[in-house]
C-alpha cells in the first residue's frame, strides 16, 4: 500500500504527478485548427484540452467513466442535525444495489460504471462535539478504501456519497479549513430549529478540536466521516493514476478541500461538476478557485450533479476529437 498513516498520506500528496505538457500543447494546436471560429465552443474547448493533459493524448475520450458512492454513518447525527434518521443510510445503500436511486439512472444514461462502498455502517463515527470522529487508524483505513476503489482503467472518475448527517460534517470541515461562520445549511431539508442545531454542533466541534485546526488531515480525522475520508482518498488515488475527476456537491468538495489545504495543486486534475443548492457550496467553490460546469438547483448528493456533468465532458471531447480540421474538411480558415 502507498500509505499506512496520515504522515505517509501527507508525503504521497507532496509527490502528485502533473498533466502531460506535450499532450496539452498538441491538443491546443488541434483546437486551433478545428472547423469553427476561435473560441466558438466556449468553455468546452478548455475542458477538452484539460482532459487531454490528464489522459496524455491530443484526442481525449470518455469511454470508461467510473462513479463510486461511499456511504458512512455519523455519531453527530444523534444531535438532530438531519431531517432523516441514520437508518436511511443503509436503506439507500440497498436502493443503490437494486438500481432504484437517481444515481443509478444517471450512471446508466451516461455509460458510467457504478460501484458502492459501505464503510462500517454499523459503527458510526464518534460525536465530534465530544471526541474525535475517527481514530487515526479509522481515518487511514477510510482513505485507503477510497484510494483502492479507483479503477486504473477508468478515464474519468466521480466520487459520490451517502451518509445521514454529512452536510453538518462537511460544514464543520469547511469552517475548520477556511474559517468564518455560516457554513451550515438546510441539507436534507431541516427547519429553522434544525438549522440552529447544525450551527451549534459545528461551533461545538470547532471548539472541541481547536488544537488541530491548523492540520488539514487531523481536521479530517477529528471532524470528518468515513465516506468523506474515502472520497478524499479516491480523489488522491485518481490523481496518482492521472485520471481526471469531476467533483460533486458540497460534501464532495469538502473532502477535496482537505487535499487542497495539504497541497495547493492537489485538485489540478479536478473540475467542479455543478454548484448545488446547499447554501455554502458556492462559497466553498470560490474558496477552492473552482468554476462549476452546471447549476441546476440540485441538492441530492450521490454524485448526481457530477454524473450529469459527464454529459458535458462527453460533448466536449466529441467535438474536440471528432471534428475535422480546416485542412481535412477543405474549408478556408479565417484570417
Amino acid at each position: 500500500m502507498p500509505f499506512q498513516s496520515l504522515a505517509e498520506f501527507r508525503t504521497l500528496l507532496s509527490r502528485l504527478p502533473g498533466p502531460d505538457a506535450a499532450a496539452i500543447a498538441a491538443a491546443t494546436d488541434r483546437n486551433e485548427q478545428l472547423t469553427k471560429p476561435p473560441g466558438a465552443l466556449g468553455r468546452l474547448e478548455g475542458v477538452a484540452i484539460w482532459l487531454a493533459g490528464w489522459q496524455g493524448t491530443d484526442r481525449p475520450g470518455i469511454d470508461a467513466p467510473q462513479i463510486v458512492i461511499f456511504a458512512g454513518n455519523h455519531g453527530v447525527a444523534a444531535r438532530g442535525v438531519s431531517a432523516f434518521p441514520s437508518e436511511v443510510t443503509a436503506q439507500m445503500v440497498a436502493n443503490f444495489a437494486h438500481g432504484g436511486a437517481a444515481i443509478n439512472q444517471l450512471a446508466r444514461t451516461f455509460g458510467a460504471r457504478l460501484d458502492v462502498q459501505a464503510l462500517d455502517l454499523d459503527r458510526p463515527t464518534a460525536d465530534f462535539t465530544e471526541n474525535p470522529a475517527m481514530t487515526e487508524a479509522d481515518c487511514v483505513a477510510a482513505l485507503r478504501k477510497g484510494y483502492e476503489a479507483v479503477d486504473p482503467k477508468a478515464d474519468l472518475f466521480v466520487a459520490g456519497e451517502m451518509g445521514i448527517g454529512n452536510t453538518t460534517v462537511a460544514a464543520a470541515l469547511a469552517a475548520a479549513l477556511f474559517g468564518g461562520t455560516g457554513w451550515a445549511g438546510r441539507g436534507t431539508g431541516v427547519d429553522d430549529a434544525g438549522l440552529a442545531r447544525k450551527e451549534a454542533v459545528v461551533a461545538a466541534g470547532l471548539a472541541r478540536h481547536k488544537a488541530v485546526l491548523g492540520d488539514p488531515l487531523q481536521v479530517l480525522a477529528c471532524l470528518g466521516g468515513r465516506e468523506i475520508a474515502a472520497m478524499a482518498g479516491a480523489i488522491a488515488g485518481a490523481r496518482m493514476r492521472r485520471i481526471p475527476v469531476l467533483l460533486d456537491g458540497f460534501i464532495a468538495c469538502a473532502a477535496a478541500a482537505v487535499l487542497a489545504k495539504v497541497t495547493p495543486c492537489a485538485l489540478d486534475h479536478c473540475i467542479a461538476g455543478h454548484q448545488s443548492a446547499e447554501g455554502a457550496h458556492a462559497r466553498l467553490l470560490a474558496d477552492l478557485g473552482l468554476e462549476p460546469l452546471l447549476s441546476l438547483g440540485l441538492r441530492l448528493g450521490e454524485g448526481s450533479g457530477a454524473a450529469l456533468a459527464i454529459g458535458v465532458l462527453k460533448g466536449a471531447v466529441a467535438c474536440h476529437s471528432g471534428m475535422a480540421t480546416f485542412a481535412e474538411a477543405g474549408v478556408a480558415a479565417g484570417a
